[in-house]
């Protein structure tokens, strides 16, 4: 079994132990999944000739998220254009990211009517980042688990952006893509030790001392994540390290000059990175599990906004999982192509 396979075998035997046992909620970062969609397709476009292949791409992998997993309840969380309080923390925040492209900023626009669509929640919210809106929700899926028909509830977020691991716990697993949207894994928190070496409760300590290239915050330099990773096997936090440079206990520890120096000299850079790095988790956004619960994906809005972007493969699978028995259009050109297209992800 190739490594694909077996990220989804993974996926596919934990949902069905946690459909049985859990009321569960699966939570999307909806900028990262379009985003990867967006690059990982060739072009596809509508009549118009609007390109539409990241829309594509989303509604597959989500179709597919809510076949393997089949969620009682699901939300769809999007960034906002506003400027995030992280910019206000430090200018250079994601200073290097270029401005979206017109064509992905229309698509996204339009996979938000389409997820509206189908009734499925969204939420969003001026000055937070999806991550900061999925911590708070996943957090208050946590507290209120045990009120929930008596029914403990397992969270599982959708998203590609590896700060998200630091929710990672008894409760709270995350599936990641790992390499465009065919090689994905699910992070439990015996996963997250085995990839970085820290747990995830110190992968906030991790980002700090290591920085974060993506988002343009530089942590510690001339520490780099196996140097961030020992560290922290050490001493378990940066205020415990920082300790230890007051105690004067560090080189005791085996570590090098270098080291002591770099972290010496770039103290305010890593204890700044750590704040960059922290997902809020009490964001100002309320869980409405009522709301998010999952029905019949195939309303008459979602069939027509899909019919209107010519997705009839994406059609024929939304009716025909069970949801809904109207019957499907005969394959047309359109279908041909978005398969062809969907020949290129196998998670898909």
């Amino acid at each position: 079994m190739d490594k694909v396979s077996s990220a989804h075998h993974v996926l596919k035997s934990r949902a069905h132990h946690v459909s049985k046992s859990r009321a569960h909620l699966v939570l999307i970062d909806g900028n990262a999944v379009l985003h990867r969609a967006y690059h990982a397709l060739p072009p596809l476009t509508d009549k118009e000739g609007n390109e539409t292949h990241a829309i594509y791409g989303f509604l597959s992998m989500l179709l597919k998220i809510v076949a393997d997993l089949k969620p009682t309840h699901l939300i769809v969380c999007f960034d906002r254009p506003e400027p995030t309080f992280r910019k206000s923390m430090y200018v250079g925040y994601q200073a290097h990211r270029p401005k979206m492209d017109d064509s992905l900023a229309t698509q996204l626009n339009r996979t938000k009517e389409v997820v509206a669509a189908m009734n499925i929640p969204i939420y969003e919210i001026a000055g937070y980042e999806a991550d900061d809106v999925i911590g708070t929700l996943a957090k208050q899926a946590d507290n209120r688990q045990s009120t929930i028909n008596n029914q403990q509830f397992l969270t599982i977020i959708i998203t590609g952006d590896r700060d998200i691991l630091q929710l990672v716990d008894n409760h709270t697993k995350v599936y990641m893509p790992i390499q465009g949207l065919t090689n994905a894994k699910l992070y439990d928190e015996e996963a997250v030790v085995e990839k970085f070496g820290v747990k995830s409760s110190q992968i906030v300590d991790y980002k700090a001392l290591a920085g974060d290239a993506s988002d343009n915050y530089p942590g510690v330099r001339g520490i780099g994540p196996k140097t961030a990773s020992e560290l922290l096997q050490k001493f378990g936090t940066i205020e415990n390290v920082y300790q230890a440079i007051k105690d004067k206990t560090l080189a005791a520890n085996g570590l090098s000059e270098k080291v002591l120096k770099a972290l010496t000299e770039y103290a305010e850079d890593c204890v700044m990175a750590k704040k960059l790095a922290t997902i809020i988790t009490d964001a100002p956004v309320t869980l409405e599990l009522a709301k998010a619960e999952v029905h019949d994906l195939a309303t008459n809005e979602a069939l027509a906004e899909l019919e209107q972007l010519g997705f009839s493969s994406i059609m024929k699978r939304l009716l025909s999982s069970g949801q809904t028995n109207n019957e499907t259009k005969q394959k047309s050109e359109e279908t041909k192509k978005e398969e062809q297209s969907g020949e290129q992800l196998s998670f898909i």
